[in-house]
C-alpha cells in the first residue's frame, strides 16, 4: 500500500456484503481537478470515491485492481458524440456507441440535438435518458436544439429542456442565417444561464467538402474557405458581447479562428472552445488521392492551421479535445469524395491521439488529461471529470507506454470509418469504471 496519508469521506467505511468495495492500488493517480499527480491508491464504496491513500479502517476490498505502471485518472468526458439513436440505428446505437466509448476510457458523452426526431421537446430528452439507463454503459448527456427542428426560425423551449436534463443548447451543423434569431436565442439562453454550443460556419460559404486551397483546386473539389468559419465566429462574438451569453465554439479548424477566440477571451467574453483530435493530427495533405476517410466538417486545413490549433491547446485558449464521433455505414465512404458522408469514428482513438500532444507540444500528462476530463465537465456543468472524495467513481486506467496499432475491424463501434487505420499509437486503456463498476477491461 502507498504511504500517502488517507483522504476519506465522512461516512463510515463499514460495508455490508452487498456493498461494492474496490481498491485500485499502485497506480499513478492524476486528477487535474484537485492538482493530484502521485502514485497512490483509490478506494471505492457504493460507486463513489471513498478514500485516496491508505484504506480506511475496517475497509476490506472485494475486488483489487493492481494499476502498477499505469495511469489512473477520471473517466474521460467527450463533448461531441453522435450515438445515432434515435433515427439512424443502422449506423450505431446508444448501446453500441457507449460500449465503444468506455473502451476508449470515456465515461461521459454529450449528444448533439440533430437526432431524428430532433431533441427539441422533453419527450425526446426522456427517451434518450431512459435508453441510456437501460442500454448504455456510459453517461449520456444531451444538448437541446437551439431552434425548433433546427430550422433556424423559431426558438425552442430552452428553459423547459434544461429542466428536463439538457446540459446546453446547440443548432448542431445547421447555421442560423437570421442574425436577429441568433440574437434572441442568445438572450434567451443568457436569461436562463444556458451555454450555447456553436459550430461556426457561414452557410453561404460552406457549400464544399474540402479546405479551399491548392489541394482542393488540384483535386477538383469544391472548397470551404477559412472565412466561412471566421465570418460566423466574428458575427456571433459581437452578439455574445451584446447579450452576455455563455458560448462554446465547437471544433475550431483554423489559425484565424483561434485568434478570434483568443482575443474574445482576453476581452473578458464568456467563451470557450474545443478542437477535435483529428484536426490536431491531419491536414488537407492527408486527403491524398481522394481518401474519403478524411472527409470531415469542418474540413482538414493547412499545416499552419494545425500548428495554431496545437498551440491554442497548449496555451489554454482551446480548453478541450473532442472526438466528434460520427459512426457511418461501410458504404458511406465508398462514393466519390464529394458524395461521401463526412465524419470519423473517433471515441476509441481519442485518448492516444490526445496523448501525442505531450511529445508534439511539450504538454504535461496532467495538462492533456485536464483537456479530456475536468475542463469539458466544467463546460457542461456536470459533476464528472474528478476523483474528489464522494464523487462518482468514473475512472479510466491506461498504460501510457503501451504501443498498439489501430485496426478499424477491431473497433467496438459500428462505425469503422477512420483515417487512422494502421497508425501506431501510444497509450492504451486497460480498465474503465463507471460508478465503481468495471464496464470495460482489455
Amino acid at each position: 500500500m502507498s504511504d500517502t496519508p488517507p483522504i476519506t469521506a465522512t461516512a463510515s467505511a463499514t460495508a455490508s456484503a452487498a456493498d461494492s468495495l474496490i481498491s485500485i492500488i499502485n497506480g499513478r493517480v492524476i486528477d487535474p481537478a484537485n492538482q493530484i499527480d502521485q502514485v497512490t491508491d483509490i478506494h471505492i464504496q457504493d460507486g463513489k470515491i471513498l478514500a485516496l491513500g491508505e484504506a480506511p479502517e475496517h475497509f476490506c476490498a472485494q475486488k483489487v485492481i493492481d494499476a502498477a505502471q499505469q495511469v489512473v485518472c477520471p473517466g474521460l468526458v467527450d463533448l461531441h458524440v453522435r450515438l445515432r439513436e434515435p433515427g439512424h440505428e443502422n449506423k450505431g446505437s446508444i448501446a453500441s456507441e457507449t460500449r465503444a466509448a468506455v473502451a476508449g476510457g470515456i465515461t461521459s458523452v454529450c449528444c448533439p440535438p440533430d437526432t431524428d426526431p430532433v431533441i427539441d421537446n422533453t419527450a425526446m430528452v426522456e427517451l434518450i435518458r431512459l435508453k441510456a439507463q437501460t442500454e448504455g454503459v456510459a453517461r449520456v448527456y444531451t444538448l437541446s436544439a437551439l431552434t425548433q427542428q433546427l430550422q433556424g426560425e423559431k426558438l425552442s423551449e430552452m428553459r423547459e429542456l434544461k429542466d428536463a436534463g439538457c446540459v446546453g443548447t446547440s443548432n448542431a451543423l445547421y447555421p442560423i442565417k437570421n442574425t436577429l434569431v441568433m440574437r434572441r436565442a442568445l438572450e434567451y439562453a443568457a436569461t436562463h444561464d444556458i451555454t450555447v454550443f456553436i459550430q461556426a460556419a457561414d452557410p453561404w460559404l460552406s457549400d464544399g467538402c474540402a479546405h479551399e486551397g491548392e489541394i482542393s483546386t488540384r483535386l477538383g473539389l469544391a472548397g470551404i474557405p477559412v472565412s466561412a468559419e471566421t465570418i460566423a465566429i466574428a458575427r456571433d462574438l459581437q452578439l455574445i458581447e451584446l447579450t452576455a451569453a455563455k458560448a462554446h465554439f465547437s471544433q475550431l479548424s483554423s489559425s484565424k479562428a483561434v485568434q478570434l477566440v483568443q482575443q474574445a477571451q482576453k476581452a473578458g467574453l464568456p467563451v470557450t472552445a474545443d478542437v477535435t483530435a483529428h484536426h490536431l493530427h491531419l491536414t488537407e495533405m492527408d486527403i491524398g488521392f481522394f481518401d474519403s476517410n478524411c472527409h470531415v466538417i469542418p474540413p482538414l486545413r493547412t499545416q499552419r492551421d494545425m500548428n495554431a490549433l496545437r498551440e491554442g491547446l497548449k496555451s489554454g485558449f482551446i480548453s478541450c479535445i473532442t472526438s466528434d464521433h460520427q459512426p457511418l455505414n461501410n458504404d458511406a465512404k465508398l462514393a466519390p469524395f464529394a458524395e461521401t458522408e463526412a465524419g470519423i469514428s473517433g471515441v476509441e482513438t481519442l485518448l492516444p491521439l490526445a496523448l501525442k500532444m505531450i511529445e508534439l507540444q511539450n504538454m504535461s500528462l496532467s495538462e492533456v488529461i485536464s483537456c479530456l476530463t475536468v475542463q469539458p465537465a466544467a463546460i457542461l456543468n456536470i459533476p464528472e471529470g474528478t476523483l474528489s472524495i464522494g464523487a462518482d467513481a468514473d475512472i479510466c486506467i491506461f498504460d501510457p507506454e503501451c504501443y498498439w496499432q489501430v485496426d478499424r475491424e477491431k473497433f467496438i463501434s459500428r462505425g469503422k470509418n477512420t483515417p487512422f487505420h494502421g497508425w501506431e499509437l501510444k497509450g492504451r486503456v486497460n480498465y474503465t469504471l463507471k460508478s465503481g463498476e468495471v464496464v470495460y477491461s482489455l
